[in-house]
């Protein structure tokens, strides 16, 4: 009868040791995927600012809110349709006030905050199609596909600021970090706050990063910076 040879103690601990550096690898991996996702929401947040300031530097107006648009832009600059104010009007409504009216989420055309991008693409401060007819398919998203845009009304009680910027679909382990990056590592106070959406215009309530109703690292929120 033929004898079954089995494994050696020395052949069981280079199998292991292989099943760690894989496992070791992947970790690693994961890790540094996380580590770039991370880079990229933060990269978002700091990049908008440099799209109103180079817009306010080229054309002494606010992207979204400028009057002036189509003799700045070229006639397009309507597309994204809001009403250019006439010097006869100027209160009819809001663009020239200085704020960029609207909802961060907003798809209405009518709305300043999504005239700001076709205002900084047309401007080419900023990259993507200035076609926005149909808005909703040329508006920004974050790395993960949520939503990103500005705003001047505080999306998140207790925020001071200018202008919000807003991005929406984090995983509650990449809002810590991003208010660890930018901000003081509280998601409920600073520049950098976090909240449960979704946002339809009333402020929010910031989440606390840790606690019984603190963020949950697997869950989903918005994510807003002041400036």
């Amino acid at each position: 009868m033929k004898k079954q040879r089995g494994f050696t103690l020395v052949e069981i601990a280079i199998v292991l040791v292989i099943i760690g550096l894989l496992l070791g690898g992947v970790l690693k991996g994961q890790e540094l995927i996380n580590s770039a996702k991370v880079k990229n929401f933060v990269n978002d947040f700091r990049t908008i600012p440099v799209f109103i300031y180079g817009y306010q530097d080229k054309f002494r107006a606010l992207p979204g809110d400028d009057r002036q648009a189509a003799a700045h832009l070229g006639s397009a600059a309507t597309a994204a349709g809001v009403t250019l104010l006439d010097p006869s009007s100027q209160s009819s409504n809001t663009t020239g006030n200085g704020r960029i009216e609207g909802q961060y989420n907003s798809i209405s055309a009518s709305d300043e905050s999504v005239a700001f991008w076709q205002h900084v693409r047309l401007a080419n401060l900023a990259s993507g199609s200035s076609d926005f007819t149909a808005p909703k398919d040329v508006l920004p998203t974050n790395a993960d596909g949520g939503r990103l845009g500005v705003q001047s009304s505080a999306p998140i009680t207790g925020m001071s600021g200018s202008y919000f910027i807003c991005s929406e679909g984090i995983q509650g382990k990449f809002a810590k970090q991003i208010d660890i990056t930018m901000d003081d590592g509280n998601t409920a106070t600073g520049t950098v706050r976090v909240a449960t959406g979704p946002y339809s215009g009333t402020a929010l309530t910031a989440v606390a990063t840790t606690g019984t109703s603190g963020i949950v690292d697997s869950n989903t929120y918005i994510v807003c910076a002041g400036f």
